[in-house]
């Protein structure tokens, strides 16, 4: 049986949903890009709540970022301000105002309100930004030269790669205390 998500009715409205979102980009390559960011967050979500309920537990690690499920989440939702925030920076943008992420105790509870704010101010800051400015190349925080379009295939990708672990974490039965 085909998947009802893959049908062209489901597929006429995931059409409808998205390619009239952030009309009005100058470049349409990262238009796709923050919209595809948007669904793989919170997709990412989707998995971390899953992997929660499951009662899945990270392995053991000196790495603050994993030291727990929570701390994933953080890491997660931190990451994706921090991208937006560089981004802005190097381009001599307004700065895009997103939040300071929510301490490792409140994330849980927040993850849902803050993960709309975040995307909410993912929206528009590229969106007047020249396509020849995305070639544009210049230094990470962590070090790595990056252009402003492989910055935003990174962003796309982070929460990709968090919820492949989440998954392979509960396909084999990662049980534990999470928290």
């Amino acid at each position: 049986m085909a998947d009802p998500a893959l049908t062209p009715a489901t597929g006429g409205a995931y059409r409808r949903s998205t390619m009239t979102d952030l009309e009005g980009y100058r470049y349409r390559g990262a238009r796709a890009l923050v919209l595809l960011h948007e669904r793989e967050l919170r997709a990412f979500l989707t998995t971390y709540r899953r992997a929660q309920a499951w009662g899945v537990a990270l392995p053991a690690t000196d790495d603050r970022d994993y030291a727990s499920l929570d701390s994933l989440l953080r890491h997660a939702l931190g990451a994706a301000g921090g991208y937006m925030r560089w981004m802005t920076k190097v381009l001599g943008l307004p700065d895009p105002g997103i939040d300071p992420t929510p301490s490792v105790e409140a994330i849980d509870e927040q993850a849902e309100a803050y993960l709309e704010h975040v995307l909410e101010r993912w929206r528009t800051p590229l969106r007047d930004v020249p396509p020849e400015r995305f070639d544009e190349v210049h230094m990470s925080t962590w070090g790595t030269p990056y252009s402003i379009d492989a910055m935003l295939e990174h962003a796309l990708a982070h929460p990709m790669r968090h919820a492949f672990q989440l998954e392979e974490l509960m396909g084999q039965g990662a049980h534990g205390t999470a928290g």
